[in-house]
């Protein structure tokens, strides 16, 4: 369901760029309804495009940034593809909240900054913007029959950025970037998060993920379209932090953590198994 020529053709790099990456993601895309599937594409393709930008430190990654940002807001002109894809999503979903795009190019300025994370609020409102953002210009997209659907969508954004960010403590530690916040380190023990014992934090950061995730989950009831494939990619996400567990919350990790094919097929399941409202 592409509304026109010029977004249409960013579809297929949009397909292979999310098979390619999002490996919790795309199995739980290809279970979408048709109508809305090409769109998530495309979403997820200018969300990966702009975090890319900011991951790898390209040159002009934050006027890029602000150039979306103001775009969204009515203050820019479109200069990219982020915007033409952008402007085709809020023609054919008129509830997509224009303020979610500013949001998230002030989260990756912020990640492109380095700003450092004081207090668990400040790292909600940085998860709400870099993924919270993402959760809300979905359940735009797939509908929604509540208006409280649209705080469990930013829920489960948040829940899966906290998960991203506990898996990817070392990877994160070798590019000199720490997203845990300096009072929870503090209250755990840890002055050196690379040599001193993470249980503690893992404990207490995990819990707070899993809170997070409750009222996410919750609110895929609310959902027109979709609600097993969200919850599909939900489980597989928070599978993740079982996985830590069982691995051992003080093993340091010279790679991701990876849920096995299998579990995630078991998981898969599981959200078919889930009756449609």
């Amino acid at each position: 369901m592409i509304g026109n020529h010029a977004a249409r053709s960013f579809l297929p790099p949009a397909v292979e760029v999310t098979q390619r990456v999002a490996r919790s993601f795309a199995p739980a895309i290809r279970l979408l309804p048709s109508p809305v599937r090409d769109d998530v594409y495309l979403l997820y393709f200018v969300c990966r495009t702009l975090d890319d930008l900011v991951d790898t430190r390209q040159p002009g990654a934050g006027r890029r940034l602000e150039e979306v940002g103001a775009w969204a807001q009515g203050t820019g002109p479109a200069l990219g593809h982020e915007e033409v894809i952008l402007q085709g999503l809020f023609a054919r979903h008129p509830t997509m909240p224009r303020q979610a795009v500013v949001d998230f190019c002030a989260g990756q300025l912020d990640d492109l900054n380095a700003v450092v994370l004081e207090t668990e609020s400040a790292l909600d409102l940085h998860a709400y913007r870099v993924a919270g953002t993402v959760g809300r210009l979905m359940a735009a997209v797939l509908g929604v029959r509540e208006a409280s659907a649209h705080a469990a969508a930013e829920a489960l954004g948040i829940a899966m950025q906290r998960t991203n960010i506990l898996r990817d403590i070392d990877e994160d530690l070798a590019r000199g970037r720490v997203y845990l916040p300096a009072e929870t380190l503090r209250e755990a023990g840890i002055a050196d998060l690379a040599r001193d014992d993470r249980r503690r934090l893992l404990t207490i950061e995990i819990a707070v993920a899993d809170q997070w995730y409750a009222l996410g989950l919750a609110g895929t009831r609310y959902l027109l379209q979709g609600r097993r494939s969200v919850l599909a990619a939900a489980l597989m996400y928070r599978e993740i932090l079982r996985q830590l567990e069982r691995d051992g919350l003080g093993v340091r990790r010279p790679r991701r953590v990876c849920v096995s094919s299998r579990r995630k097929l078991w998981l898969m399941a599981r959200a078919m198994s889930v009756a449609t409202p």
